[in-house]
């Protein structure tokens, strides 16, 4: 796809930018932001615009008040903690439309920074409604988007508005599109996916799609014990799907006739209980015992998916190999993440992560930094891996 960047903005000075961004962070019971990763990524284009003279106007959701003003759910906050990351004054407007956005909006000055309330405060952003979008589209001259993480959903602020004004997209938007172009739409071959997590139910169009783009894939995780349970193996009491043995065959069989390796771990750490510490043993995945639970992929397989991120030159990356929130059954996790951050930074690999638990699984292991790109984005990461359209990212093609 091709789309316009910050780089095909002329003269902005004075110009009224609506930038929608995501500012959705965690925050503790005192209003405080407990990870302010989301704030970080829209630094950049925030301070582009302000520093080339635009009225910044930032349209964001926080929650899910449903249409409703709900006071806990308020932006308020987290225009202080934005300030001090950008170390300079952060306006805020009590709506994001009417009169109290207008008035705000008119007494900026070149370069000054407002956010604006709650988007999701009016039922007509979820509803798309074309009105709501209309009122947000006559606040500004300009519109760009730098929350893919909320491209996957046709909203006012997301895709209504894109339509009425003139598009671009943001730094962060713009990395993220370039970064999944070069996973999936124009890769560098052989590509692998590794793909765990704990239901294969959640990631079906995922790994469908992926078959069909992909080299090679690894599964991990409880993923795994489906797949191998449809082979006709004893997984004992490990968390497995059962009712998805035929739909692990059916996405095999494809796999197959598209070429695609599929990866299954050859042998598991198998322990009795779930938690910390817990006695466990590495055995074969044919001789699992019945009173046991696969939580992690043994050395062997480890050493399988190494040489498999050895033989590629881009990785695509979601979920975890094993429990490795526990240890110790996080070593598959781990060390899996290593090794490609290693070879990441060889410049031996492109590697793309993100989705459900990976950023947290990536950080756990240390081996986030290194990759060519996490994505933070969730739900709208997931999206893309399974191939779907993102009507956000669709309003900004040209």
């Amino acid at each position: 796809m091709t789309f316009k960047t910050l780089d095909d903005l002329a003269d902005i000075k004075a110009k009224r930018v609506l930038l929608r961004v995501d500012l959705n962070v965690p925050m503790d019971d005192a209003g405080k932001v407990t990870d302010a990763t989301r704030i970080e990524r829209v630094l950049p284009t925030i301070q582009e615009l302000s520093a080339k003279g635009a009225k910044v106007i930032l349209l964001a959701h926080f929650g899910r008040p449903k249409g409703e003003r709900v006071a806990s759910m308020s932006l308020e906050p987290v225009a202080q903690a934005l300030a001090d990351y950008l170390l300079q004054p952060v306006d805020f407007a009590d709506d994001c439309i009417g009169t109290s956005a207008e008035e705000a909006i008119e007494a900026l000055s070149e370069g000054d920074v407002l956010l604006l309330e709650n988007t999701r405060f009016h039922k007509g952003e979820e509803k798309n409604d074309a009105e709501f979008a209309k009122a947000l589209a006559a606040l500004g001259d300009i519109y760009v988007n730098d929350a893919f993480s909320a491209a996957h959903r046709a909203h006012g602020s997301t895709e209504g508005v894109a339509r009425l004004l003139p598009s671009y997209a943001g730094r962060t938007m713009q990395a993220e599109l370039e970064a999944l172009a070069a996973a999936l739409s124009t890769p560098v071959r052989p590509v692998l996916a590794v793909v765990g997590g704990a239901k294969v139910s959640s990631k079906i169009d995922l790994l469908e799609n992926l078959v069909s783009k992909v080299d090679m894939l690894v599964i991990g995780g409880g993923m795994a014990n489906t797949f191998l349970a449809a082979q006709g193996l004893d997984v004992g009491k490990s968390l497995c799907e059962h009712d998805l043995a035929d739909t692990a065959r059916k996405i095999t069989a494809a796999a197959e006739k598209a070429g695609c390796k599929i990866i299954l771990p050859t042998d598991a750490v198998v322990a009795r209980e779930f938690k910390a510490n817990a006695a466990s043993e590495t055995v074969a995945v044919d001789a699992v015992p019945a009173d046991a639970m696969i939580l992690d992929a043994g050395a062997a397989s480890v050493d399988a998916v190494k040489a498999s991120i050895a033989d590629a030159a881009t990785l695509v990356w979601n979920g975890p190999l094993g429990a490795f929130e526990i240890a110790p059954f996080d070593m598959a996790t781990v060390a899996a993440a290593r090794f490609a951050a290693e070879q990441t930074t060889a410049g031996k690999l492109k590697s793309v992560a993100g989705g459900g638990d990976t950023v947290a699984a990536l950080n756990h292991a240390g081996a986030a930094e290194s990759f060519s790109y996490v994505s933070t984005a969730g739900g709208a990461f997931l999206e893309w891996l399974e191939g779907k359209e993102l009507p956000g990212v669709k309003a900004l093609e040209i």
